[in-house]
Parts: structure tokens; C-alpha cells; sequence
């Protein structure tokens, strides 16, 4: 990324941080939201915690070095918690694609410069690859939660064919 549009991201860092959290906070029911960015306390709000930490971990990778395992590392907490809830895929990852458009009405002005234009335009691509890692985190989590589920429905039916007499332990071994 060109050193412009990198200065103009750290100097308003925090407030881009919060705004983007704001709008990810918005895709949970209204009162969940509210919780969300009412408790700051990790203890209190551990789902927004996560969030608001993984979302300035991934702002701060946007804009320096876009390392694969740190980005990893920032995505999984947030689409992580996502997975186990009721999101789909896209919903999962939409919140990725909101800092576009945030950001493009965000730096309206900025991006007025032909430079900077281009500059921003590099920096959605960056985005896009992040949105691409999210969605590879979602599925592997997806996978995990019906592979947990089909282990605990089998070992369920097992332990019902067990105490009906149908099968014992002996034939299984």
C-alpha cells in the first residue's frame, strides 16, 4: 500500500476501528448489539471483546504487513464465535465487506486525489483476500461443529442399541 493512504489509515486508525465494529455489532438482533458496545469488560462481553480486538488486529494488518498467520489468527476469533451462531456463510462474512464501504464515505474526500483513489482501490483487493480467508475459517469451523454433532449422534445410538440388548460391547471390539 502506498505510504498516502497507510498515514491516512494510522492517523484515524482508532476511529475507523470503531466505527467498523459498530457496524459488525449491527448484524447481531438490536439488544444484542447494544450489548455488544455497551460492555468492554472481556469478562462481561466475550464476544465483543473478541470481536473489537480481532477487528483493530485486522485493521492494523490491513494497513502494515498482511501477514497470513496473524491475519489467521485475527479472522478465527470473530468468524469463529460467528460459525456456532446463526449466521450463513455470507452473513458470517459481510461484516468484512462493510469496511469497504465505510471506509469509501469514511475518506471521501481523500479519495478525490487520483492517487489515493488508486491506492484505496489496491487496499479493497487486500480486503477481499481477507473476506476469502474468512470464509475458508467458517467452513473449517462448520465442518468441525457437524462432525462434533454426527460423532455425538452415533455414539448416541450406540449407547440406545447398547441398553436395548441389540448389540454388546463385545461385538463392537
Amino acid at each position: 500500500m502506498g505510504k498516502g493512504l497507510g498515514k491516512i489509515l494510522e492517523k484515524n486508525k482508532a476511529a475507523i476501528a470503531k466505527q467498523w465494529f459498530n457496524l459488525a455489532a449491527q448484524t447481531y438482533a438490536v439488544d444484542t448489539a447494544e450489548f455488544l458496545k455497551s460492555k468492554t469488560d472481556p469478562f462481561a462481553n466475550p464476544v465483543g471483546s473478541a470481536m473489537l480486538t480481532g477487528l483493530d488486529g485486522i485493521l492494523d494488518q490491513l494497513i502494515h504487513t498482511m501477514d497470513p498467520r496473524t491475519l489467521n489468527s485475527h479472522l478465527d476469533s470473530i468468524i469463529r464465535i460467528r460459525a456456532v451462531q446463526d449466521f450463513t456463510p455470507s452473513q458470517a462474512t459481510a461484516f468484512i465487506f462493510a469496511l469497504k464501504k465505510m471506509l469509501r464515505e469514511y475518506l471521501a474526500k481523500e479519495l478525490q486525489d487520483s492517487r489515493l483513489a488508486t491506492e484505496f482501490s489496491e487496499f479493497e483487493s487486500k480486503i477481499d483476500q481477507i473476506c476469502l480467508m474468512a470464509f475458508d475459517i467458517y467452513m473449517h469451523c462448520r465442518e468441525k461443529v457437524y462432525q462434533i454433532s454426527a460423532n455425538e449422534t452415533r455414539s448416541r445410538t450406540f449407547r440406545a442399541f447398547e441398553r436395548a440388548g441389540l448389540i454388546s460391547k463385545s461385538q463392537d471390539e
